[in-house]
């Protein structure tokens, strides 16, 4: 059963369920799940933090308490906690601040950036910015988390995996926690600028770690963490407003949108398909 969710999510599970034992003892209440517990931890909750947060936090006590407590989905979907929820909503939510995306100017001053003579760790940042703004990649599917407790090697990329022709590179992504089929990703970029760092990068990599199984591996053969490759891209980027998820930059409604299909039909398909989503995405110009 632990297996069931990604070890990041199971912890995100667990502080929120930690919030409702603390809320519990603060104000006397049983552990055992009730409307009326859960209605008084969402206003309780909603005044610390946002109200679309008390949701999510929701399903990660419902996660954790159902094996104790069967019924815990039902009280959760209760109409007395659905409409404190969605009153709690109302009466404190507030506009979604959402993180900017990285543009071509962003990776042209990315690439200009890079200094003449660059170090390894250099001719790393530069292809997985690239790579992840090219394939859509969450910064978790290029770095291991800064959390040695939720590392999980499985989800690494192979170095043996990678495949480079004259316009384009690939590599298998093994998998990753949105990864409901538990199939991996072929990830193809076909970015010529991305090659070119690409093939200095992997040059680099395969005279210093020759047998690292990795693909993506600092000069003392480690594998990036999720701190450190922030830490380049604020150097880089000093805006604030600039972040990991910044790379991800076409929202789902518009790969959505132009195809009419359903959303989760479409994922499926470039899923086998990825040469289609960057033609679609980058269209060469």
């Amino acid at each position: 059963m632990g297996a069931a969710i990604d070890s990041s999510t199971a912890q995100t599970y667990g502080s929120a369920l930690n919030s409702l034992i603390e809320f519990c003892r603060l104000h006397g209440f049983p552990i055992e799940p009730t409307a009326d517990t859960l209605s008084f931890y969402v206003v309780f909750m909603c005044h610390h933090i946002r109200p679309e947060s008390v949701d999510s936090y929701l399903s990660g006590i419902c996660n954790k308490l159902e094996p104790h407590f069967p019924q815990v989905r039902e009280i959760r979907k209760s109409m007395l906690v659905s409409r404190t929820l969605q009153g709690c909503k109302r009466l404190r939510g507030t506009a979604v601040r959402r993180k900017l995306p990285l543009s071509r100017d962003h990776l042209r001053q990315a690439i200009t950036a890079l200094p003449p003579s660059p170090s390894h760790d250099d001719l790393l940042f530069l292809p997985s910015l690239l790579t992840g703004f090219r394939a859509l990649l969450r910064l978790g599917e290029l770095t291991m988390p800064d959390n040695p407790k939720i590392r999980n090697p499985r989800k690494y990329s192979k170095c043996s995996s990678t495949s480079i022709g004259d316009t384009s590179y690939k590599y298998w992504l093994p998998a990753h926690k949105a990864d409901l089929t538990f199939q991996g990703n072929h990830i193809l970029v076909l970015d010529p600028d991305a090659l070119s760092v690409f093939r200095r990068y992997l040059a680099s990599r395969n005279n210093l770690h020759p047998l690292n199984p990795y693909l993506w591996v600092l000069h003392n053969g480690k594998m990036p963490t999720r701190m450190l490759f922030m830490k380049r891209l604020r150097s880089l980027f000093p805006d604030k407003n600039i972040a990991g998820q910044s790379m991800r930059r076409p929202p789902s409604h518009v790969i959505q949108a132009s195809r009419r299909w359903a959303l989760n039909t479409f994922q499926i398909y470039v899923r086998k398909h990825p040469a289609l989503l960057q033609a679609m995405l980058h269209p060469r110009q």
